[in-house]
């Protein structure tokens, strides 16, 4: 028994734009656990530390919007530990609802973007959320990085947009 899957309108209802959202959250959590291997990955072979930056801009932005983080010493050093990676997974969840939202959009039109454009595409937009705020709230200068720091960035954002995009792709059902 096949199970009609057209909508009032003739498309899918995997077509709508709820569910190129909900796909994109999907496949950008996807992404995030790719570059969080990634990264850690880079950790293991060069044998890196870990990065404050996270923690540091939870703080600074917390402190900048007048939310303090509650606990003191290293109560509140582990909240940070949290939130940080926590606001990782935030932004990586939501480049990647934004880009599935968009796939639909173009789909929907007859339309795509060719992968690897999509992938840089999606990769360096969560980069630019992750750095801009880094600079804006003086806690590091990318201008001022070195060729291995920016590496060390930029891989990660990379492999993040080429697994977000392959799996909105993989799992969207009517896609060319």
């Amino acid at each position: 028994m096949t199970r009609n899957t057209l909508g009032p309108v003739g498309r899918s209802r995997r077509g709508g734009p709820l569910n190129g959202l909900l796909r994109g959250a999907a496949a950008g959590a996807a992404g995030t656990t790719a570059l969080n291997a990634t990264t850690y990955l880079d950790m293991a072979i060069r044998g890196r530390g870990t990065s404050s930056a996270p923690e540091d801009l939870v703080e600074k932005g917390a402190g900048k919007a007048g939310l303090p983080i509650p606990g003191d010493g290293e109560e509140r050093d582990n909240r940070l530990a949290g939130l940080g990676p926590l606001s990782g997974i935030a932004v990586g969840t939501a480049v990647g609802a934004v880009a599935g939202g968009l796939h639909r959009a173009f789909a929907n039109r007859g339309r795509s973007v060719p992968a690897p454009i999509a992938a840089v595409l999606i990769g360096a937009a969560a980069m630019a959320l992750s750095d801009v705020p880094l600079k804006v709230l003086g806690i590091s200068d990318p201008v001022d990085w070195a060729a291995p720091d920016w590496a060390a960035d930029a891989v990660p954002h990379l492999v993040y947009g080429a697994v977000t995009y392959a799996t909105i792709r993989a799992t969207d059902a009517d896609a060319p």
